[in-house]
């Protein structure tokens, strides 16, 4: 499945994949575990023609930011709004902490293994923020579970995007900021400049909401980070040298955020250190 390939398109998709069950559904979209020529893929089909401005923004997105950092495309078939992906049965990073609790898995259940998976999330981020496709942020990002059903757990226990429905592009030149989507956004999870800014005294109106950019997604790093490093052995090492540029991503001003870049570079190297510190078997291949 990594071999490089040519996109299947609507011909074979239609006579060569066939579904097996629903694996899983959202307002965009329906995911169906399907099989090609033997291998296991996941089929997505548009939920509802209300939303195919978005299904056709994520299969854009997917098509033009194919990399490691996102799950691999296969084909696609924009006549009855289909796509194919190589299929993760580990699922979303909501499902990391139960899996990682299982037997067959508990000797990677490590502060290291959780360390990778989080350097590769920020990886991500920064990835997004400086792409082929421009800035991109990730709307998507509402709260934690939202956040982490974004991502796709591997079974050599890396990570990949999965959904990119919404991924609005920063025109900064063109003094363009973004907004993800039209309605009021609550909560402490989501960065202060994407909360209605004027009160209860005056009722919320989209024209009336300023927009913002990329360092939104910086703000929420240290709460995604929390989850994937859990606790286990060592994660309080791991916190203790995150502390500082995790404190940098919580300015209120935005401005004074960290670039995804900067913070992964610190993450680099606190991953480096610690294993250079702390050698395990097979940690090498960790660098």
């Amino acid at each position: 499945m990594k071999s490089c390939m040519a996109w299947l398109q609507c011909d074979a998709l239609h006579q060569e994949v066939r579904k097996l069950k629903m694996i899983g559904q959202g307002a965009v979209k329906q995911v169906f575990l399907s099989e090609w020529k033997g291998h296991k893929v996941a089929l997505s089909k548009l939920s509802s023609l209300d939303y195919r401005e978005d299904f056709v923004h994520g299969l854009e997105m997917l098509r033009a930011l194919q990399s490691p950092h996102t799950v691999t495309l296969m084909g696609f078939c924009l006549e009855d709004h289909t796509f194919i992906t190589e299929y993760h049965p580990l699922g979303s990073l909501v499902n990391l902490n139960t899996v990682l609790e299982l037997e067959k898995y508990r000797s990677v259940n490590n502060w290291q293994t959780r360390l990778r998976l989080a350097t590769e999330y920020v990886a991500t981020l920064a990835f997004l923020h400086s792409s082929p496709a421009g800035v991109r942020v990730m709307c998507d990002s509402s709260d934690l579970a939202k956040t982490l059903s974004q991502y796709l757990l591997t079974n050599d226990f890396h990570l990949v995007a999965n959904d990119l429905d919404a991924l609005p592009r920063v025109e900064r030149q063109a003094g363009g900021l973004v907004k993800c989507g039209h309605r009021e956004l609550l909560g402490d999870f989501v960065a202060p400049e994407q909360r209605w800014p004027h009160g209860e005294e005056l009722q919320f109106t989209d024209r009336l909401m300023p927009g913002y950019d990329e360092k939104t997604d910086i703000w929420k790093i240290p709460e995604v980070v929390n989850f994937l490093l859990g606790r286990v052995q060592g994660s309080d090492q791991v916190h203790f040298h995150l502390f500082d540029i995790h404190a940098q991503c919580k300015k209120r001003d935005p401005s004074q955020r960290p670039s995804a870049q900067e913070v992964l570079q610190l993450y680099r190297t606190v991953l480096d250190t610690m294993i250079k510190d702390n050698p395990t078997p097979g940690s090498r291949d960790m660098l």
